[in-house]
């Protein structure tokens, strides 16, 4: 359990002896933690100082990943750059991928890249942790099912997708490991910020050390998480600990058109293909490169105060 301010934690192995344990029985074990919380916030129990570079991911091992497009215009931008037509059912029907929930990557954690040419891409997003979801659930009762909120790297391999989507069976080799943010939050805990299945609120990218991305996840978010649950439940069971991705955070520039590079007065970016397709439209052809070994890239949220709600995804790429 992690104070509010990110500055201490408390041990909450006596409750359950993981966040998956208390997910399988969180009827039982949500009051207790609460509980937990309170007295780690008063000091009143034995605390220690929480060092969030030492955190490991909070589900290391999940039982589902499934990432989202809430932000049809991210979509819309990166077919653009792969020359693909976009059907007009795409801003009523979410699509949805199954990633690989084996391994989530710890915040800290190397990107491993074995070979530069493959396109390494950051995907900053938003994550949310669900407990036991029936099949058929409505978007309104899916999001009373919605236990914890996050954020994610969703690493993309770009130059590896086209030749996996022309197979006509998905992602597999082109989405690698994802990396999950040192702390999730419950929904009360993010107070006005989180509403009706949004997340609103500036996400930080800064790609080596310099704002990359400053888009406002509340906005232009064309599925909320209700209806993203839902969608992913429409013909099965989802089973507690599943987590569901939003999809790169993505903000028109104020006139409608594709968003502006911070550099520029926009909100920037939350990946490279979003910034690599506009560079195409405004000056034609694009100009940042994919990630190459010895790239940083870094991820976090602050609340209204200017304090890490999450803590960061700080991560450097590695020759695998």
């Amino acid at each position: 359990m992690v104070s509010d301010d990110l500055a201490w934690c408390a041990d909450a192995g006596h409750l359950a002896p993981t966040l998956q344990a208390a997910l399988d029985d969180w009827a039982r074990t949500e009051p207790l933690l609460r509980l937990l919380a309170t007295d780690l916030e008063h000091g009143v129990i034995p605390r220690d100082r929480f060092h969030e570079r030492k955190a490991d991911a909070p589900l290391p091992r999940a039982y589902q990943w499934a990432d989202g497009s809430a932000y049809v215009n991210h979509v819309e931008l990166v077919r653009k750059a792969r020359r693909a037509e976009m059907p007009e059912s795409f801003w009523t029907d979410p699509l949805m991928y199954q990633g690989g929930s084996d391994e989530m990557l710890a915040p800290r954690d190397p990107i491993p890249l074995a070979d530069e040419a493959w396109g390494c891409d950051l995907e900053a997003e938003i994550v949310i942790v669900t407990d036991d979801v029936p099949r058929g659930v409505s978007r309104e009762d899916a999001l009373d099912h919605i236990k914890l909120v996050g954020l994610v790297n969703d690493v993309s391999l770009r130059n590896l997708i086209p030749a996996e989507l022309g197979k006509g069976f998905g992602f597999v080799q082109s989405k690698p490991a994802s990396a999950l943010s040192p702390v999730f939050a419950t929904p009360d805990a993010l107070g006005d910020a989180w509403a009706d299945g949004r997340l609103s609120g500036v996400l930080n990218v800064d790609l080596n050390g310099q704002p990359f991305g400053r888009a406002d996840a509340g906005v232009d978010m064309t599925f909320d998480f209700g209806t993203l649950v839902a969608h992913l439940a429409k013909t099965r069971n989802l089973g507690a600990g599943s987590i569901i991705g939003s999809g790169t955070v993505s903000n028109r520039d104020a006139d409608g058109g594709p968003g502006r590079p911070v550099d520029r007065g926009g909100k920037g970016y939350s990946c490279l293909a979003e910034v690599r397709t506009v560079e195409t439209i405004l000056d034609g052809a694009a100009a940042t490169p994919f990630l190459k070994a010895g790239d940083t890239v870094r991820i976090w949220m602050e609340d209204v105060r200017g304090r890490s709600i999450f803590g960061a995804i700080e991560q450097t790429v590695s020759a695998a």
